[in-house]
């Protein structure tokens, strides 16, 4: 089964159509996104061909105008400019990974009543269960910028809000952003509901995959979509310099 699933060239364009930067310059070899505050998978720059060192101080200085520090996305086949980078100061952050999954596999059960629900524009509870997972108004723009079939999910635990997602589609993929669940509600299914919705959704609208993108760190989203029986498909990583002093 695993062959027949999306590339992680296919999973990246997919998740920058559906989680867009608020700008793109190019620069010389460079990509140069400008995210306006909406976190680092919109705010880092990545190769447009192969570079040399004398390409780097175009990055820094094109980040560093639009206000950012500098931050690059290191992808499979970037072992280059990854070995630039580490000698030119910058460390690793936020190692992720790509999960992807046949929509179909998650929707061959049905979901509990009044479990979780797909939603467009976002409810008011909805952006306040966001808030407090710390996906603020500048991520959440990112969600009213992308121009692509979407939505957001809410789900429910115990008559309760308790979980919210972003879903939007390119192609044939439906990619989930955002994710949060209450602490309170956790270890509940809330997680698994929130994504069984947005596969159902995604079904509907003729998708054949849903995929997300997560922090290696996160151990207990990580566990949950292998459980789910999603496919672990490849990673990225970034690298910034740390903060002085």
């Amino acid at each position: 089964m695993k062959h027949d699933l999306p590339t992680t060239d296919d999973l990246i364009e997919a998740c920058e159509a559906t989680w867009p930067p608020a700008e793109i310059h190019r620069v010389g070899a460079w990509v140069i996104r400008d995210g306006a505050g909406g976190g680092k998978r919109v705010s880092a720059a990545t190769e447009n061909w192969p570079t040399t060192e004398a390409d780097l101080p175009a990055a820094e200085q094109a980040m560093k105008k639009l206000n950012m520090d500098p931050l690059f996305q290191i992808r499979a086949g970037d072992e280059h400019l990854d070995d630039m980078l580490e000698q030119h100061g910058y460390d690793v952050v936020d190692p992720v990974n790509f999960w992807v999954i046949p929509v179909a596999e998650l929707t061959r059960d049905p979901l509990p009543p009044v479990s979780a629900f797909a939603i467009w524009p976002m409810l008011s509870i909805m952006t306040e269960l966001w808030e407090a997972g710390d996906i603020h108004k500048d991520r959440r723009a990112v969600m009213e910028r992308a121009d692509c079939e979407k939505t957001a999910i809410l789900a429910r635990t115990d008559d309760t809000p308790a979980g919210v997602a972003f879903v939007g589609i390119h192609d044939d993929i439906a990619m989930a952003h955002a994710i949060h669940v209450d602490p309170k509600l956790r270890r509940q299914g809330t997680g698994q509901n929130l994504l069984k919705q947005a596969a159902k959704w995604a079904e509907e609208k003729g998708a054949k995959y849903l995929s997300l993108i997560v922090t290696q760190g996160n151990h207990a989203a990580n566990p949950l979509y292998a459980n789910l029986g999603m496919h672990l498909v490849g990673h990225y990583h970034y690298r910034t310099k740390k903060a002085q002093g």
